[in-house]
């Protein structure tokens, strides 16, 4: 069987080999051969490319999407949504998630995959509900993991829940390289068995895996694998189509794909300042379960407190605070809480001796339910006689969308600035600012008046 491909160039392959840097400009004259590649789709949008672009390269993300759509005429166009947490890193009420939602709808989006790091259906229940009332395509992502909970009746389990609640298709995103060929068979064969809807299967050739898992998947039924031009493939990126399109004969126009290739060399080259550089295989991953984003992310953390040669015993104890958490999967947020707190233990030389906010606020189930046992010493470290929650987080918050729009004032003009406002704090406060100095003329002292947790904590 031939699987259909959607390319991950612009969105995935960037964000995890230049940090998410690729200007609009960089690719724009590109699309329209894009589009005549052959692919189903094209991820260009969600994950970090939103934050990326108000925080790095002073772009309007609606705008970009807007451009995009308006070249791609054969393509569909999809994006990433990180559940509750829509593009940011807490979870949002439900009456700004379905603003973001209408809003991407409206600016064409064909197909949104959402995923919760928790594997917990109850944060991905409105954000699916929205996406099939506003007419998008709704695929349901799987994060895969190994730990002794995450086997494979658990992912049928929860892939019989995503489908219950009415996605369109099923994705098993494997963020960090960890999906065996042998397991990717069994667990694409069991899917297609129980599901009669599309299976797609994403991962990352950190370990050297992908291409053999995509080999795997395709023989055991899987209907599209995703795939990036080699010029932002591999490493900690997805596995390169040029080969697979040899391979099993997929039907995508070659002349087109190498004219890309040439093309997108030189913008790789451009960005030699943010490359990350992780072109090589790292086996030791299999252990850690460390994604590449994660990696670089501790690298930059260490080398903040000039401590980069302490790296090794970060990376030995992000699989015990794992444990101790439950063993989430590793992929944002859970992925930076993990990470932020590992390092803190080796730095301080005292495991918990600092605790942070993050990891009191998931102990008490603010992000979900932990997939397996919480270490029982931790929690009551961590939280004293306080009770964790039993039910859907977000049903804890007020709503926002009326009160920001009053507090934000003259900066949010439209509705998708009030996003930027709402999900980006002080750096979208700071780009809005900007965007709209010149035109008003207005000295816009709000900053400090707005206060919000996410701010900065993660950076992308």
């Amino acid at each position: 069987m031939r699987p259909y491909v959607v390319d991950t160039t612009l969105r995935d392959g960037q964000q995890s080999l230049i940090a998410t840097r690729m200007k609009t400009e960089e690719f724009v004259d590109q699309l329209e051969k894009f589009d005549q590649v052959g692919y189903k789709a094209m991820e260009v949008w969600g994950g970090a490319t939103y934050d990326s672009c108000i925080r790095y390269l002073d772009e309007d993300p609606w705008a970009r999407l807007d451009i995009i759509k308006s070249k791609l005429k054969n393509t569909k166009t999809q994006m990433l949504l990180r559940g509750q947490n829509i593009l940011g890193y807490r979870h949002y009420p439900d009456d700004v998630l379905e603003l973001f939602i209408k809003k991407t709808a409206e600016h064409g989006m064909d197909i949104i995959r959402i995923f919760d790091a928790l594997n917990d259906i109850r944060n991905l229940e409105k954000s699916i509900e929205f996406s099939k009332k506003y007419g998008m395509e709704v695929q349901g992502a799987m994060s895969y993991t190994e730990s002794p909970v995450h086997n494979l009746d658990f992912y049928v389990d929860f892939a019989k829940k995503l489908v219950d609640r009415g996605v369109d298709s099923l994705c098993i995103k494997d963020m960090a390289g960890l999906l065996l060929p042998k397991k990717a068979y069994n667990l694409v064969k069991s899917l297609k068995e129980k599901f009669d809807i599309p299976i797609e299967v994403h991962s990352h050739n950190t370990t050297g895996l992908a291409s053999m898992t995509y080999y795997a998947a395709i023989d055991a039924g899987a209907d599209g694998i995703n795939l990036a031009l080699s010029p932002f493939a591999n490493g900690t990126s997805q596995p390169p189509v040029e080969p697979f399109n040899e391979t099993f004969d997929l039907g995508l126009n070659s002349k087109f794909i190498l004219e890309l290739d040439d093309h997108f060399w030189k913008v790789r080259k451009n960005h030699e300042d943010q490359d990350m550089k992780m072109t090589s295989i790292n086996a030791k991953i299999l252990d850690s379960q460390i994604p590449g984003g994660m990696l670089s992310n501790l690298v930059s953390q260490l080398k903040s407190q000039k401590a980069e040669h302490r790296l090794d015993e970060v990376l030995e104890e992000v699989p015990k605070v794992r444990k101790d958490l439950g063993y989430p999967p590793l992929v944002t947020p859970t992925s930076q809480i993990v990470g932020v707190q590992s390092t803190i233990n080796v730095l301080t030389g005292k495991r918990y001796q600092m605790i942070t906010n993050e990891v009191k606020n998931y102990l008490k189930g603010k992000y979900g339910k932990a997939p397996g046992e919480v270490n029982k010493e931790l929690m009551k470290k961590a939280l004293g006689d306080e009770k964790v929650i039993d039910h859907r987080p977000a049903d804890d918050l007020n709503p926002e969308i009326e009160n920001s729009r009053k507090k934000a004032g003259l900066i949010t003009k439209t509705d998708e600035d009030l996003l930027t406002y709402i999900l980006f704090g002080e750096a979208g406060v700071k780009y809005l600012k900007e965007k709209y100095n010149k035109e008003l003329k207005v000295d816009f002292d709000i900053v400090n008046e707005y206060n919000s947790e996410e701010s900065s904590i993660y950076p992308v």
